[in-house]
């Protein structure tokens, strides 16, 4: 597959000069996330919001593994080259950051994203009220795109269309996209997880919109570049983000779908161009893991 001219890899490496981040690192949280029986692990911003949460019950908040710096950072090393693929939840967070404090003040305003875990913890009972409040404070209904990261073992990336708009648009209907890197998840699997998910925002917000409403808005799966082992899925879900907030249309309809989500969207040359960009950084400031 040859990349489009305009992300060509001789300039892509020019626009992934990222603003290096202090980073902090959970080991195998794709695991972690989906077992229920032990302690989450959870991104710097949800533990932020955890923090300033009203009525936080102590017991929970207690219970949830702090981050921590090591003394040895400088001594840190990756001996398997295999894990060199892996991105971990708060580096994705910390680079997702970086990339939205570079973009347009226009596209900042018509787009919002999530937190990588929020899906994963309003699965669980115990935080699904408080995530539904944090996304409340999001504003989705005031955005054209909400980029909405799943982390369930695998990382898939759902991106919510013209939630905010009228029902009577004839040009303007809400719909989901649904890219994933490992077709062979079978990701139409969580279609029941994603609209409970939805139907529980419109809720939660006080939308008069109810259950047949949301069970006709379009779930769209385009056949996206696919990864080329089990360890590319969240490099895959930041680098969709990363290229979608390029190339999204000023309106997104069905009827252009399915635009630039095709299987050559780009070539996996450039993916690794952006993969090593994000590596370096993570190498150069000295990753380790929770203990």
């Amino acid at each position: 597959m040859k990349p489009t001219d305009h992300r060509s890899s001789s300039n892509i490496a020019d626009r992934l000069r990222l603003r290096p981040s202090k980073l902090t690192v959970a080991s195998d949280d794709h695991r972690r996330v989906c077992n229920r029986s032990r302690s989450k692990i959870i991104t710097r911003q949800a533990a932020k919001m955890l923090e300033s949460s009203e009525n936080s019950k102590e017991s929970f908040y207690d219970s949830l593994p702090q981050y921590r710096r090591s003394r040895r950072l400088k001594n840190v090393s990756r001996t398997n080259s295999s894990n060199d693929k892996k991105l971990d939840t708060n580096v994705f967070e910390s680079y997702l950051e970086d990339l939205w404090s570079r973009i347009s003040e226009e596209k900042r305003s018509s787009c919002t994203y999530i937190d990588c875990l929020w899906f994963s913890l309003y699965k669980d009972k115990m935080t699904k009220e408080k995530v539904l409040r944090w996304i409340k404070r999001k504003q989705i209904f005031s955005r054209k795109y909400v980029f909405v990261p799943i982390v369930l073992r695998h990382w898939s990336l759902l991106i919510l269309c013209n939630f905010g708009e009228k029902k009577q648009s004839k040009t303007k209907k809400p719909c989901m996209l649904l890219l994933d890197s490992l077709q062979s998840t079978e990701p139409k699997r969580l279609e029941p997880h994603i609209r409970r998910f939805v139907l529980d925002i419109y809720k939660s917000e006080g939308r008069k919109e109810g259950d047949d409403f949301i069970s006709k808005i379009p779930l769209l799966i385009p056949k996206v570049p696919q990864q080329t082992n089990g360890e590319e899925c969240g490099t895959f879900v930041l680098y969709f983000i990363y290229l979608f907030l390029q190339n999204a249309p000023e309106n997104f309809n069905q009827e252009g779908y399915p635009y630039f989500l095709t299987e050559e969207w780009f070539c996996l040359e450039d993916l690794e161009i952006f993969r090593k960009e994000i590596y370096s950084v993570w190498m150069s400031k000295g990753i380790t893991h929770v203990q």
